[in-house]
């Protein structure tokens, strides 16, 4: 229940409803209602300056009315906002220490993810190489093949081409960027080929409880598929990457380009969900045994 304040019953409060004919926030339906509220609140203004009773009903009336109906255009509440929810599901890998969620149902459109897991959380002595000279491993992975959606976490120390100092304060996004994608090809080529498959958008850093997190934003040039034969076809990554014990820990999520608009938002609330864990008795560095691949 929300108490209203005789203070709050004047109308300049109502200021964030006011009419704008040049503003294209709204929708046309609800333009034409802003517009007839503005034409009440434009009344309500030319009231006496010592209100009657019965204005007082009418201006509390009006308030009530606004607060209900307009808000949740302006302002929206949980309410207005229950279209947009997301349901997601949370992974803990305790062997390598993180936790992330995923989106697996958007209720509004009745629409299921069909996620698989293609790769179980193991250890980075015996994960799959993301290139020839093995620094980059998947420790875990799961796609929604259906959706074209991946999502993968890797471990692999810096590439020091990139990151040339070891206090990682000092280290710029983009640089993290670079030395992570300068591991992450199959192909036996040279880091700067590797890079040129990708092109970095946006690169920023950001403090979570004390720890540095770097996150990106790139595009990976992909060979045509059945399902998508242009010939400008990318794959469009979001990924967070953090430093614990000079190896990086990195969180990707990734969809075709085309398919961008609908899937990244959901893409980005993975990556920014991406956590380092205290270590537990089941954690295994990625320097523990690294001759043992199973």
């Amino acid at each position: 229940m929300v108490v209203l304040s005789p203070s709050l019953l004047s109308l300049p409060t109502l200021h964030f409803l006011r009419y704008d004919p040049g503003s294209r926030m709204l929708s046309d339906k609800n333009s034409n209602y802003s517009r007839r509220l503005h034409e009440k609140i434009t009344v309500c203004y030319s009231l006496p300056s010592k209100p009657t009773s019965q204005d007082v009903l009418w201006r509390r009336d009006l308030l009530l009315f606004a607060l209900s109906s307009s808000l949740c255009t302006v302002l929206p509440s949980s309410g207005c906002l229950a279209e947009e929810d997301v349901k997601m599901a949370s992974i803990v890998d305790e062997i390598n220490a993180y936790t992330y969620s995923y989106p697996v149902e958007l209720p509004y459109k009745k629409f299921l993810f069909k996620w698989v897991e293609s790769r179980k959380p193991e250890r980075y002595s015996s994960a799959a190489p993301l290139s020839p000279d093995a620094r980059l491993r998947i420790v875990s992975e799961r796609v929604d093949i259906t959706d074209n959606l991946i999502i993968s976490v890797s471990i692999g120390p810096p590439n020091i081409q990139f990151l040339k100092s070891k206090d990682k304060k000092t280290w710029a996004a983009k640089d993290v960027a670079d030395s992570v994608l300068s591991d992450k090809s199959a192909l036996r080529v040279t880091s700067s080929q590797r890079m040129s498959e990708s092109s970095v958008l946006d690169a920023h850093a950001s403090e979570i409880d004390g720890e540095q997190y770097w996150y990106y934003e790139y595009l990976v040039r992909k060979s045509p598929t059945k399902s998508a034969q242009e010939p400008n076809l990318y794959r469009h990554y979001v990924a967070s990457t953090a430093e614990r014990e000079g190896y990086l820990y990195s969180l990707s999520a990734s969809t075709l380009s085309q398919q961008w608009t609908k899937m990244g938002p959901l893409l980005e609330q993975t990556v920014a969900s991406f956590h380092l864990l205290p270590p537990t008795d089941n954690y295994v560095p990625p320097y523990k045994d690294p001759w043992r691949f199973w």
